[in-house]
Formats: C-alpha cells, sequence, structure tokens
C-alpha cells in the first residue's frame, strides 16, 4: 500500500522527537495523524539522520515553518532512525539544534512503506512529501531520488494552490489569478 492523491491518508501513530515540547530538548512523545484532523499536515521524509543532504532541507523547512503555520498546516519530518538518534543528530548540528517541529521514528519501517517511500535494500526512505488535507487526504506528493533536496517554496506554493480549491495554471503563485 502506498499513499496516493486523492485517497485517506495512511494513518499512523508513532514515537517522535520535539525539542520544542514543554520547553525541554529531549522530549519523546507519540504523534498520530487522527490527531491532527481539522488541520493540513505537511509530512516529508528523508533518508538518514548525520548526512549531509538532509540537514539542508530539515533547516530549510525550520526557516519557514511560520509560513506553514500561517497556512494551518503542522509540518512533520520522518526517517527510519530512533528518536535517540535525531535527538543525537540535533544536539550535535548547530542548525538542528533550533529545530521547531516533530522528527518521526519509523524504526518499524511500516511508516515508510505504508506512504510507498521505503528504500527496501538500505531501509532507508526516499525524499517523500505527502500535503495531507484537514479531512486526511493525500492532496499532494513528491518522491526524489536520494541525492536531490527539495524546493521548500515549490511545497508553499502547491499548498497555496490546493488552499483556493480552484483551478490554478502552471507557475500560479499566491495573490495571482485562478482559472475559472
Amino acid at each position: 500500500m502506498s499513499a496516493q492523491v486523492g485517497q485517506p491518508a495512511p494513518s499512523f501513530s508513532v514515537q517522535a522527537y520535539d525539542r520544542t515540547q514543554d520547553g525541554t530538548d529531549n522530549q519523546f512523545r507519540t504523534i498520530a495523524l487522527d490527531d491532527l484532523k481539522g488541520k493540513w499536515v505537511c509530512l516529508f521524509f528523508y533518508p538518514l539522520d548525520f548526512t549531509f543532504v538532509c540537514p539542508t532541507e530539515l533547516v530549510s523547512f525550520n526557516d519557514k515553518l511560520g509560513e506553514f503555520e500561517d497556512r494551518d498546516c503542522t509540518v512533520l519530518t520522518a526517517s527510519t532512525d530512533s528518536v535517540f538518534s535525531h535527538k543525537g543528530w540535533c544536539d550535535s548540528h548547530d542548525d538542528l539544534k533550533k529545530l521547531k517541529y516533530p522528527m518521526l521514528a519509523d524504526t518499524t519501517h511500516n511508516l515508510t512503506k505504508s506512504y510507498g517511500v521505503l528504500k527496501d535494500d538500505a531501509g532507508i526512505a526516499y525524499r517523500g512529501i505527502f500535503l495531507i488535507d484537514p479531512n486526511g487526504v493525500v492532496r499532494w506528493s513528491a518522491v526524489h531520488d536520494l541525492s536531490v533536496g527539495r524546493n521548500v517554496d515549490e511545497v508553499l506554493r502547491v499548498l497555496d494552490a490546493l488552499q483556493t480549491d480552484k483551478l490554478c495554471p502552471c507557475n500560479w503563485k499566491k495573490g495571482e489569478q485562478t482559472l475559472n
């Protein structure tokens, strides 16, 4: 099974590292997709902690977190690493010490399998990203190869387009005319 656009997002309940929870930087908690009903969700997967492209993405999403929040969108990231690996990586990386959104731990690979982004032979995730609407339906997805980082501005552009609930032409940007 994999997450398909127009279909309900695969449900999950997984352990997460959330350094912002309760003002502490060692908080572990369970996050369930069902608890986020009524909000948009941006769920993005990355291959591994302690790598090179991954922190550039995590930091870029963190830098734009306010823009996602302005759009009533929760940002979550996930890899097949443990919450302890997530914590160790954040503690050891200056830019990741400022991370303000949860990191999901998919040590069982159930989450990456259900979203169709598991690279089976390596036990890691491809760079998959999913925008899930407030009703829990996948509205957009993209999967990148391991070596190519994403463009956070493009994710925000697509989120803006989806939130218009109108026809948006190629290269449409927020504030521009939609199609009738």
